[in-house]
């Protein structure tokens, strides 16, 4: 279905963008995995691929900074060839009251929620719009709907990031390249284990898997008529 596609997805080194890779490779996509800091998860994400019979490579970059996301776009052109499958995973979280939140933690979530979207996006478009053919799709949040418990900023975060997927989606709509995003809400990854959230907040009575979301990101990547949309995987928390 996605042979001859070259697929970047930050951040997957584990969670949703690991789940990511892995299924865009079982697709025949060639897979650019990347991560910031842990080189051997990474690696395990590579050699899973790779004895599956996909095609895979690991580029370390911190896709909040611009000298970074050049590089990770140039590196992955050398080795792939231009990215056709964005998928803007990157993300951290931290809970936090808003009295505690300080400019700092204000801007660290902010940086690498959101404007990493804003940067990768805008480093794959030229090719995108060359080809006159893509697909980008941002994982949001509920929180983004709802307003959350996080943080304000964590809120924030997700909401622009909805807010950019209607942007570039309108703009982008006749050029071929489609622009969406996916609203998960409480899935089972290494950033829910940290918590002591009740899964029984969720109307199902469970959590999420990895495995459901990227089923949504699947659909979106193969579908080229859907575009500018939130897929909100959550289980009965929010309808939208």
């Amino acid at each position: 279905m996605l042979k001859g596609k070259v697929a970047l997805i930050t951040g997957s080194s584990r969670g949703i963008g690991k789940g990511a890779a892995i299924e865009l490779a079982k697709s025949g996509a060639s897979v650019v995995i990347n991560y910031i800091a842990d080189k051997s998860a990474a690696e395990s994400v590579l050699k899973e691929i790779n004895s599956g019979g996909g095609r895979a490579c690991i580029i370390q970059a911190d896709v909040s900074k611009p000298g970074d996301v050049e590089r990770l776009v140039i590196e992955s052109a050398h080795t792939f060839g231009d990215i056709d499958i964005l998928i803007n995973n990157a993300g951290i979280a931290k809970i936090q009251s808003f009295e505690k939140v300080s400019e700092s933690d204000w801007d660290e979530i902010i940086r690498v929620n959101l404007k990493s979207v804003f940067l990768v996006t805008n480093a794959v478009l030229p090719t995108m719009r060359k080809r006159r053919w893509g697909r980008i799709v941002n994982i949001s949040s509920v929180a983004a709907h709802t307003g959350g418990l996080v943080s304000p900023q964590y809120t924030a975060s997700k909401a622009g990031i909805i807010g950019l997927t209607r942007y570039y989606a309108n703009v982008l709509v006749r050029e071929r390249i489609t622009v969406n995003a996916v609203a998960p809400a409480l899935i089972e990854t290494d950033m829910l284990k940290n918590t002591k959230i009740d899964p029984k907040l969720i109307p199902l009575g469970r959590f999420g898997t990895i495995d459901e979301v990227v089923s949504a990101v699947m659909f979106l990547v193969q579908n080229g008529f859907v575009t500018g949309q939130t897929i909100d995987v959550n289980g009965g928390l929010y309808f939208h």
